[in-house]
């Protein structure tokens, strides 16, 4: 607080000692009351998990992964509230024209029900907050754009979280996506075309490395294989070895060969099945580093 609005620390009446007293500031020596209505310029927040210990009294923060960015309110049902007939009537009526104000055009409904889609997907495959944000923000372009006319939301849903995977280099395959996803094959690269043609993304060939952790995790490898695996995929790179493969089964293969080199055991039959591709696809590609 600057000097010139801060209180002052003497009666002007008496020059005597000043006390706050609830919302006055008294002097103690004459009774003169210098100040009312205190202003507190401390936060006004309030945390209703623990009152006691920690005033806190904040919203939910704002995300994109709302159609209204988590700003309107919502009437509650409080079980413990004992209300007439004609009360609760009310409240419940109240109630549902408040949700029909939420959504107030077709644009709002559809990203309603495509960033709940979207919500669910990266949920089920755990992926962060940040892929799910960027994946709305990513529909509300592709809405903006008309790219939807005609065209499935729960494919541009599938669609635009498979797209934010690519661009933020994070490993989730097509297969993986259609797994948990409520679109078809065809849906999906029908909208997933839709937004790397019209909208321009960057997105460029999956590097194999990005699969690597997962895998290794899921065949339960140590670091130094996936390391040795990570070396086999800067070769593949080198000499060529990666161009038209599946990423995702070049990791397995590598892998694979790597777990040889180091005395692990794993199975052609377990590394293609954490990368979802066949053991032949497998076999070839370990064929290839051999060579």
């Amino acid at each position: 607080m600057s000097k010139a609005h801060a209180p002052a620390q003497t009666c002007p009446e008496c020059d005597g000692r000043l006390s706050a007293n609830c919302d006055e500031t008294v002097c103690n020596d004459c009774g003169l009351v210098v100040a009312e209505d205190r202003i507190d310029r401390g936060p006004d927040w309030r945390s209703f998990a623990d009152d006691e210990t920690d005033a806190e009294r904040t919203g939910a923060p704002l995300t994109r992964s709302r159609h209204d960015r988590g700003l309107t309110t919502e009437i509650g049902r409080d079980t413990n509230l004992r209300l007439t007939g004609r009360k609760r009537r009310q409240v419940a009526r109240m109630r549902r024209e408040h949700e029909r104000a939420r959504v107030s055009s077709k644009t709002e409904r559809n990203q309603v029900y495509a960033f709940t889609e979207i919500r669910r997907l990266v949920s089920a495959l755990q992926l962060p907050e940040s892929v799910r944000d960027r994946a709305c923000v990513l529909f509300e372009s592709a809405q903006s754009e008309d790219l939807l006319r005609g065209r499935s939301l729960e494919g541009f849903a599938s669609a635009a979280v498979y797209a934010t995977c690519r661009t933020a280099a994070v490993s989730r395959t097509l297969d993986e996506i259609l797994d948990v996803a409520r679109a078809s094959r065809d849906e999906l690269k029908t909208a997933y075309g839709a937004l790397n043609r019209d909208l321009g993304l960057p997105i460029g060939p999956i590097d194999p490395r990005e699969y690597l952790p997962r895998f290794a995790s899921r065949l339960d490898l140590p670091p130094r294989v996936e390391r040795r695996a990570a070396e086999l995929v800067e070769r593949g790179h080198d000499e060529n070895l990666v161009s038209g493969r599946d990423p995702s089964g070049f990791a397995a293969a590598c892998l694979y060969t790597a777990a040889r080199e180091r005395g692990r055991r794993v199975t052609q039959k377990e590394a293609a099945e954490v990368a979802d591709v066949t053991a032949v696809t497998l076999r070839t590609t370990y064929r290839d580093l051999q060579d």
